[in-house]
């Protein structure tokens, strides 16, 4: 089994023990089910610097990144060092992260929030509207298009955005399926191999008349603008800032680097 295979398998299992913890009936009284979303797509194509800024503890190429990091307090500085947005993580097994995270953020973030997750099961969707998720990631590797079509359709009738994400050339076909933003993860997830030239690759592909994200990979201010002069307005990024102390801080000086003019070195 490669990487992304053993991840779903672990995922199915996760998925199981918390339909039988908390049912989607309980879900849908949540508190949050109420709540009116803030665009994901919006927050992007009127921000100054695109930037998703994501929190994770650990990858699984990498281990441990930022075992101790504090989720609030990170993606709070994260809004006011100017991230557009902010991902954050919440499979624990791979990446450290949990539902609780996205549900302690969410109390005091007013930039848009996207659960990063490997859904597999439209309960996580359901899930990801009840915790307050603006938006939800949908991988075209790990669902077949029509299960991603009623995945999508679901987070819309809850008042959520969908970011697709796409790898490969034979994955195009999912641009039918209803998405509100398209991403290009220019990391291989059966390898865990990342090469940020993916997107400029795969950039012809992609419709214009859709906001498009590259995701992983980029470190440098030189490396957003040039996506940004062949088409890309959002730019996930996580490992550059939470691998340093205070990745807040981190996203901060990248973002004053990306407006000012300056590349990082």
């Amino acid at each position: 089994m490669n990487i992304l295979d053993k991840i779903v398998a672990n995922k199915r299992i996760e998925v199981q023990r918390h339909k039988e913890a908390y049912t989607v009936d309980m879900l849908l009284g949540s508190e949050q089910m109420m709540r009116s979303t803030v665009s994901l797509s919006r927050a992007l194509s009127e921000s100054s610097s695109g930037i998703i800024a994501e929190f994770k503890r650990r990858s699984p190429s990498k281990g441990w990144i930022h075992r101790d990091a504090d989720v609030e307090r990170v993606v709070l500085d994260y809004q006011r060092g100017g991230a557009s947005a902010s991902s954050i993580l919440t499979d624990y097994t791979y990446f450290g992260g949990t539902v609780a995270d996205l549900c302690k953020v969410r109390k005091s973030i007013d930039i848009p929030l996207l659960r990063k997750e490997f859904v597999i099961d439209e309960y996580q969707i359901y899930q990801a509207k009840a915790i307050g998720a603006d938006a939800v990631l949908l991988i075209a590797a790990v669902l077949d298009r029509k299960t991603c079509r009623r995945f999508t359709d679901l987070a819309h009738s809850l008042g959520m955005e969908v970011l697709l994400e796409l790898h490969e050339e034979k994955e195009l076909d999912y641009l039918d399926t209803g998405a509100d933003m398209i991403g290009v993860n220019n990391r291989d997830l059966t390898t865990f191999e990342t090469r940020v030239e993916h997107s400029f690759d795969m950039v012809r592909y992609l419709p214009s008349d859709k906001i498009c994200i590259s995701e992983s990979g980029i470190s440098s201010p030189d490396t957003v603008r040039a996506l940004r002069r062949v088409g890309f307005r959002g730019f996930l990024m996580g490992e550059n800032f939470m691998k340093e102390v205070r990745p807040g801080a981190a996203l901060s000086q990248f973002v004053k680097q990306l407006n000012g003019g300056e590349d990082v070195g």
